[in-house]
């Protein structure tokens, strides 16, 4: 840094007002932020940063949650760009998913219905309805075809409402690079990863019983769950054993009583050796089961000894599978009991005891049984009201069922422990920022007890590419698969005749059935590498070349909450295809909680909306208080904080007006710095720039924050005001072309470390004195500053600035203003300490108005025997 640039121009009043849509358009027409491919291709890998970014979901708004996030993956973006890294920045858009389904429920007052035909021209009897005012019995069910069509007219429009708010953020996306996990690029990505699993034996299809949301008519998995409390009673019901003695267990869910397959206690529980392997009959439908040890068992719960139903919870599932018991489901896909009486149900009673449930709504059937226990007397007392955990999908408001359903998996050694080590192994390999976050990755492969569930049975979303082949007597023949080519992706087996078929033949006997489902939103969303980068060879958004030399990529920047979700997925999915992770780093960030210290969502109906809060605020000062926050922090919505960042903005604009207010400042600027002071001053800056840099380094940017913010208040408030004077020609043009040359030395560096952060604030300032944008200026260096850093002793600065500090405390307790006369005083200090002072005396004499001042040497610096003139009996005189 050895010349500046003749070219100031500072305005008369700087103002944070705005700066957004000033820069924002700037940024857009230059293409400040994009990935400059061509470079790329010609560096090393390691030049090259490539960022997983999250799709947020294309469903309604943003909320406050997302700016925070993603404020702090771009200012580490920022940082590696600075570095001179060209970064692979992209944004995606998850459309898909069942958030959007029901935001378009909502919106529109329709439902989607497979069995009706498409209408041309369509239009929906709602436009802009809010949240939950349509009633699903008010909504008017569609084709399929047309609610796919209405899903993609409002994810585009809720993308256009989010783009608007990035870049008023003013993320350094390069927009240029943008996905949507629903367009053809996608859809075929997802699609040619799935049949390649399906090729290698890692996709199957299998009958079995799962988690299914009676609302959403779905299965749900493991990875959806959330455990809440829910209201509940214990009933204690009598089994009845062969000698005539009674088995008492306790239940919460007497309904499932028809579909009890075995009475399970624990191989210690002494209180039922005499039982293992004798049968008891159940109350009411006197269905002979046996009663069966198993570990799992809860001694020290309720009576020790439990009822396994086909399914109540996925303990009886467990029990089902180990202990090889047969299947007795009552309970149908929409949450009702079945209406056909079970064969297994043979005795007159227990026949009409279910003709009284079927059809009902398991609360109805549960208030069913309960009245035909009071009548038979197997109910042993009344039932004890309880609050049980019960599993609800994290978007749904009622408990999950288990029901047997044919669905497609991915395996991901919920069942595979050889599998489940590798996962566990890729988990060590990766670098997770905080590095804590790591043991929720691995508590959550160790607790897995099946493998990935992607089928889901909606609309929109990426379908199934499989078809079946039918026989001649019109019997589907899973087993006998259709599949595309990768070429021909692409493909909606719902819509598309299978290959080899033509449309006629649906359905038919010797023809064909398209796979009626699509894949979980986390099927696509677990590829956006993939997706991003363009692995697919052929179609639009392909890059194979690209691809093979960004990825793995170097960052995935997300939530904690989905670790278990997005992060693993992403990682099972790398390991399947490409041996290996698809990121080098995983950045963590906390969640942003309300006054109640609750997570922040939309679903959740306390989020806030950014845009509003951007605009009264400033963005500088709310991606200040993002930044502010670390890595993995959960993070409460503080305005208060976001005060503090706009007037941190609004004080570099004063400083740098200052900095700058002297004119053109040209020539070796390191050389025009000969004052002890000013020489300090940058030599504690260098400090800062190491400690910045290091932060960053190691992803803390918040580290990197603290640092440059308290060096610059103290440079704003310590440094200006002791050379304020001297910087005006108050000590002649060589002190004067010091502090000035020290300003714009120290202005300089100061904006490119806050540029990461106060983005609009530090981009207007250097446009007052420098061409070209500073997000493209090279991160400083203590390099750049050595020689005039070596010059220096920073704790000169720290010195002078606590003796400042002293002489402000002495006139405030005196209650007289700054600018009275101090006509004596003695400054105590170690003898080191009073050997500074004499070095910067002048400076700190014309900032305190000082004109007697002795020495005197001890343990501590003090400010003492002051002797004032007041500032208004000065200007009387």
């Amino acid at each position: 840094m050895t010349t500046d640039t003749p070219r100031t121009h500072v305005p008369d009043k700087p103002s944070l007002d705005g700066l957004e849509d000033k820069w924002l358009q700037v940024w857009r027409d230059q293409g400040t932020y994009r990935f400059d491919r061509a470079r790329a291709m010609d560096l090393p890998r390691e030049q090259i940063w490539a960022i997983d970014t999250p799709p947020p979901t294309a469903s309604g708004s943003l909320h406050i949650g997302h700016v925070f996030g993603y404020t702090q993956a771009d200012c580490l973006a920022r940082y590696k760009r600075m570095t001179g890294h060209e970064v692979f920045y992209p944004i995606g858009w998850d459309d898909n998913g069942l958030p959007t389904e029901r935001r378009v429920q909502n919106y529109y007052g329709v439902r989607g219905d497979a069995t009706l035909p498409y209408v041309e021209g369509f239009t929906p009897p709602h436009e802009g309805a809010d949240g939950r005012s349509v009633k699903a019995a008010d909504q008017v069910a569609i084709s399929r075809a047309n609610f796919i069509e209405l899903c993609d007219i409002l994810t585009v429009k809720d993308e256009v409402t989010f783009e608007d708010t990035f870049r008023y953020l003013g993320l350094s996306l390069d927009w240029d690079v943008q996905y949507r996990t629903i367009d053809d690029h996608s859809r075929a990505t997802a699609q040619q990863a799935f049949l390649r699993n399906l090729a290698r034996g890692e996709a199957y299809q299998a009958e079995a019983p799962g988690l299914w949301d009676v609302t959403f008519q779905s299965a749900v998995a493991q990875a959806e769950l959330e455990a809440r409390d829910y209201p509940g009673a214990y009933h204690r019901v009598s089994f009845h054993a062969a000698d005539g003695d009674t088995v008492a267990i306790e239940t919460t869910r007497p309904e499932l009583l028809p579909a009890c397959v075995a009475l399970i206690a624990h191989p210690d529980d002494e209180r039922y050796q005499g039982l293992f392997g004798m049968t008891v009959r159940s109350p009411l439908f006197g269905v002979e089961v046996p009663v069966l040890a198993h570990p799992a068992a809860e001694m020290d719960k309720g009576a020790g000894i439990a009822m396994c139903c086909t399914f109540g919870d996925l303990t009886d599932v467990q029990w089902w599978r180990e202990l090889q018991l047969p299947t007795r489901s009552v309970i149908t896909r929409n949450g009702r009991i079945q209406a056909e009486t079970p064969d297994w149900i043979t005795s007159e009673t227990g026949r009409k005891v279910y003709a009284e449930m079927a059809t009902k709504t398991t609360h109805s059937a549960r208030e069913a049984v309960v009245a035909a226990l009071r009548e038979s007397g197997d109910l042993d007392g009344e039932p004890k009201k309880t609050q049980r955990k019960a599993n609800f999908f994290e978007k749904g408001d009622k408990p999950l069922e288990i029901v047997t359903s044919r669905q497609w998996y991915i395996r991901n050694g919920g069942r595979d422990e050889d599998l489940r080590e590798a996962m566990r192994a890729r988990g060590r390999e990766l670098d997770f920022h905080p590095s804590y976050m790591r043991s929720r990755y691995d508590n959550w492969v160790g607790g897995l007890n099946g493998d990935w569930l992607i089928s889901r049975q909606r609309f929109f979303g990426v379908p199934i590419p499989v078809w079946y082949r039918v026989d001649d007597q019109g019997e589907v023949l899973w087993d006998e698969r259709i599949v595309p080519t990768e070429e021909q992706l692409p493909v909606d087996p719902a819509s598309q005749p299978a290959p080899g078929y033509d449309e006629s033949q649906r359905g038919q006997a010797g023809g064909f059935v398209g796979d009626a489902d699509v894949m979980d939103t986390w099927a696509t969303s677990s590829l956006t590498p993939q997706i991003a980068a363009g692995w697919r060879a052929g179609g639009q958004g392909s890059d194979p070349e690209l691809f093979a030399k960004i990825f793995p990529f170097d960052q995935r920047p997300q939530g904690h909450d989905i670790i278990r979700t997005w992060l693993f997925a992403t990682v099972v999915r790398a390991h399947l295809e490409h041996g290996s992770l698809p990121w080098t780093n995983a950045t963590i960030n906390g969640w942003i909680l309300d006054p109640d210290r609750k997570k922040m969502s939309k679903s959740k109906g306390n989020a806030t909306t950014p845009k509003d809060m951007l605009q009264q605020h400033g963005t500088d000062a709310i991606r200040y208080w993002a930044a502010a926050a670390r890595l993995g922090t959960d993070t409460a919505l503080d305005e208060a904080q976001m005060k503090v960042g706009r007037r941190l903005a609004i004080k570099l604009l004063n400083a740098s007006k200052f900095a700058l207010g002297f004119g053109e400042v040209s020539g070796d600027l390191e050389a025009q710095v000969t004052e002890p002071l000013d020489r300090a001053m940058l030599a504690s800056l260098a400090e800062v720039v190491d400690a910045a840099g290091k932060g960053y380094e190691a992803m803390d940017y918040t580290r990197a924050l603290e640092a440059t913010e308290t060096f610059f208040w103290t440079f704003c408030d310590d440094y200006i005001e002791l050379v304020k004077d001297r910087a005006h020609g108050g000590r002649g043009d060589a002190g004067a072309a010091s502090a000035r040359a020290a300003l714009r030395i120290a202005l300089d560096v100061l904006l490119r470390l806050f540029a990461p952060v106060l983005v609009y604030a530090t981009e207007e300032v250097w446009s007052w004195f420098r061409e070209g944008t500073v997000h493209r200026q090279p991160w400083p260096t203590i390099d750049e500053l050595s020689t005039v850093a070596a010059q220096g002793d920073s704790s000169l600065l720290d010195t002078v600035s606590a003796a400042l500090i002293g002489v402000r405390k002495a006139k405030s307790e005196a209650k007289v203003g700054m600018r009275s006369e101090i006509t004596a005083m003695t400054l105590t200090a170690p003898a080191a300490q009073v050997e500074q002072l004499r070095l910067a005396e002048a400076d700190l004499r014309a900032t305190g108005t000082i004109t007697g001042l002795e020495y005197a040497e001890g343990d501590t610096l003090a400010v003492s025997d002051v002797e004032l003139i007041p500032a208004e009996k000065r200007a009387k005189a």
